[in-house]
């Protein structure tokens, strides 16, 4: 199943370069612009799948973990990029990444590089994120260098922490520190990068992963349609992009045997991604199906964070990937 989800996923990037040929995207090795993601949201989008943590005790003896994955799996070549022939995580260099986040006693830090493991809210480099996996995605189609900004909270609503201007009410503190990291990214890239030094930038694409935080305020829950749409709205308008193509990953954490308050939010964000004004270039990528069960991933008390299983923020990664080039392609 998954074998050919993968060969359909790398047809599609192959049918999406031919239609890329000739175009503004077309692949102009030192000329074109970088191409810029910006990744925001709350824990999720922070990352908190597990790689290498193996304590029997606090990680489940290290079940579910990304080493693990990689070897018990059935489709080896689904990960067959992550590691170099000595068994090296692979660094890349077409690929950056640039996070701030907090170090210690709340004192803030940058993480930058090249695409690998250690891009999470945690010290360290075991822990990865969706930016994991969709840099891959991403890297792999374009030539010219990508660079994915994260920014991103944990247990933070849309209803406050991120709300935005269009909705009314006091704009969410985190929705102005996400514009500010994203400005102060876009201004640093030559000195975080200098290889890219004199480089155009484009920004091309805009992911959302979030959601738990606003399932327990009934207001929160009911606003949170609109408050998506507001938010897609507003950030295309600070940035100048009026069409700027979105990707929604859903909360789909514990798969579909679920309550009612997180089928709401889930219907919620899908009915965000279809509103008539949102249609063609804002998507909606359904993620239950990656959920893991607690007893075959490391932290099997955090439901929340997906029990903290790898092979669900990879996957979660890859499908946003997948879905932002298809957004890409739709723009021509």
């Amino acid at each position: 199943m998954r074998q050919e989800k993968q060969r359909l996923r790398l047809g599609a990037c192959f049918l999406l370069g031919l239609m890329f040929q000739g175009s503004a995207l077309a692949k102009q090795p030192g000329h074109s612009p970088v191409k810029v993601f910006v990744l925001a949201g709350q824990s999720n989008m922070q990352g908190q799948g597990v790689v290498d943590l193996d304590h029997p005790q606090h990680y489940n003896g290290g079940k579910g973990t990304l080493l693990h994955v990689m070897r018990n799996t059935k489709t080896p070549d689904l990960y067959a990029h992550l590691q170099d022939d000595k068994g090296g995580w692979v660094v890349r260099d077409d690929v950056h990444v640039r996070y701030r986040v907090k170090d210690g006693d709340d004192v803030e830090a940058v993480k930058k590089g090249g695409l690998s493991i250690g891009f999470s809210g945690y010290p360290g480099r075991h822990h990865i994120g969706p930016e994991f996996q969709f840099g891959h995605v991403l890297g792999d189609y374009f030539d010219q260098p990508v660079v994915l900004i994260k920014t991103a909270w944990g247990g933070k609503s849309l209803y406050k922490d991120f709300r935005p201007p269009g909705a009314g009410g006091e704009t969410g503190v985190y929705y102005k520190k996400m514009l500010a990291e994203v400005q102060e990214a876009l201004a640093s890239l030559d000195t975080d990068f200098p290889h890219l030094a004199g480089r155009k930038y484009q920004l091309a694409g805009f992911v959302w992963q979030q959601g738990w935080n606003d399932m327990f305020d009934k207001q929160a829950l009911e606003q949170y349609e609109d408050n998506l749409v507001h938010l897609v709205r507003d950030v295309r308008a600070a940035w100048g992009m009026p069409r700027l193509p979105v990707v929604i990953g859903e909360l789909g954490n514990g798969g579909d045997e679920v309550g009612q308050n997180m089928l709401t939010l889930r219907q919620a964000q899908l009915a965000a991604a279809r509103r008539k004004e949102m249609k063609g270039n804002v998507a909606f990528v359904k993620t239950t199906a990656f959920a893991r069960p607690a007893d075959q991933s490391p932290n099997v008390g955090h439901g929340h964070h997906w029990f903290g299983n790898a092979e669900s923020y990879f996957l979660i990664g890859d499908a946003l990937g997948t879905r932002m080039l298809e957004l890409l392609s739709r723009r021509k």
